[in-house]
């Protein structure tokens, strides 16, 4: 592992004791001095890991859907899995939508059902798998942690995180199916239930919670037990990196627009140029969401005294 960022929380643990009291004491306010450690922490590493998130994003998101379908064919929610693609590709913006759908389509036709599902769910393990260890390397370069366990412990960790992230999908979009139901139910047999229309209204902005929700899981999962059991908080990396999603989603397609578009520059490549550009750019959102809770964070007592033995 290349060095960690010097204002992780353990580069910060081993600094002198009365250097540590000072940064409580120097002017400025504590939510300068986070700044500062996000701002050193994302410079560290930011950039690097930026682009090669973007690369396995892409690289992963296929084998995603397809273990996704694998999974959905055992349990027979064979739908479900449109459903996800739909609920994805409204996340981005539109040029990297019509960009994906297709081929994301195409597979999912082409694969089918029976063997050659299952060997595609197979071999995207491993592919996913690296995309879920990169933001682990993440998350331990923000805290400044080490590895200290076997390469398969972190690979089998991986899986799991996998398996439970699309039986979770499948969940919420068995939960979706029920709120439209519910819906149609309320709007044709009880028109007079404003209030429950209203509040069925209200659980369309569902895939939003479910964003954050799964983004916390996934940081919380991924961080360094050390930290991850302390009393630290986990939750305002997950809720940057949701704010950013969706601001990147927005803002991109008018950048675009005002800048001319990149046909002139990439020509018939603009399409898959833009898509690495969202990716990028949400990649890094990740990487700010990772340094602030970084930032966020105190070494715990313990960990002073002793080496940094980390799960």
């Amino acid at each position: 592992m290349q060095d960690a960022s010097p204002e992780s929380p353990e580069a910060r643990a081993l600094r002198p004791a009365w250097e540590r009291q000072l940064d409580r004491v120097r002017p400025g306010t504590r939510p300068f001095e986070i700044a500062r450690r996000v701002i050193v922490g994302v410079y560290s590493d930011g950039f690097i890991h930026a682009g090669n998130l973007a690369y396995l994003s892409l690289l992963a998101l296929f084998p995603f859907f397809i273990i996704l379908a694998a999974l959905a064919q055992m349990l027979g929610r064979e739908p479900d899995v449109q459903a996800a693609v739909a609920t994805f590709l409204s996340t981005l913006p539109p040029t990297v939508e019509n960009l994906l759908r297709k081929p994301i389509t195409d597979v999912l036709v082409a694969r089918g059902t029976g063997s050659l599902l299952w060997l595609g769910a197979i071999v995207g393990l491993w592919t996913v798998g690296s995309f879920i260890e990169t933001i682990r390397d993440i998350l331990r370069r923000a805290y400044g942690t080490p590895y200290s366990k076997a390469f398969w412990h972190y690979r089998l960790g991986s899986i799991g995180i996998i398996i439970v992230s699309v039986i979770a999908t499948l969940v919420a979009f068995s939960m979706q199916v029920l709120l439209t139901a519910a819906e149609e139910f309320v709007g044709r047999l009880l028109p007079f239930a404003d209030k429950a229309m209203l509040w069925i209204g209200i659980s369309r902005i569902a895939p939003l919670v479910l964003m954050a929700l799964a983004l916390y899981w996934l940081i919380y999962s991924l961080t360094p037990s050390k930290y991850r059991f302390a009393p630290c908080p986990k939750w305002p990396g997950a809720l940057f990196v949701t704010l950013w999603w969706i601001g990147v989603t927005m803002a991109l397609p008018r950048v675009l627009g005002l800048l001319g578009g990149y046909d002139l520059t990439y020509g018939g490549l603009a399409g898959t140029i833009i898509t690495l550009l969202f990716f990028w750019l949400v990649g890094f959102g990740l990487v700010i969401g990772a340094n602030i809770n970084a930032a966020l964070a105190e070494t715990p007592e313990p960990a002073v005294k002793g080496p940094a033995s980390q799960g």
